[in-house]
């Protein structure tokens, strides 16, 4: 389905095309202190409307996500990295987008923790 979405703010919006049925929380120590519910779509699912200018990196351990915030208001909507094969990805949070209760969903735990 399609979805738009948003920062806080709204400086950075997007439009993506995302498949809702697996959503993931991870207790890394990252996600598990931000609290988002996770969805992955193709980079080619992904079009960003607004905010090009906003957006801040940030990268920690492996340094293979990037993780991108709105430096206006601080919510971090999606980041970007590259599949298990390859292909580059997007993690939408779920949390950002119009009209999706987050709490109508049942994500599956990912053990980041340990990784």
């Amino acid at each position: 389905m399609s979805y738009q979405g948003s920062c806080h703010c709204q400086e950075v919006r997007f439009e993506v095309d995302v498949d809702l049925a697996h959503p993931i929380t991870c207790n890394c120590s990252y996600c598990q202190r931000r609290g988002s519910i996770l969805a992955f779509t193709p980079a080619a699912n992904f079009s960003l409307q607004s905010g090009e200018d906003k957006l801040t990196e940030y990268r920690f351990n492996t340094r293979n996500i990037q993780h991108l915030f709105c430096s206006v208001c601080g919510m971090e909507s999606f980041a970007r990295a590259a599949g298990p094969d390859g292909t580059p990805m997007v993690a939408i949070n779920i949390r950002c987008l119009e009209g999706v209760d987050p709490y109508s969903l049942e994500p599956t735990m990912f053990d980041g923790r340990s990784r």
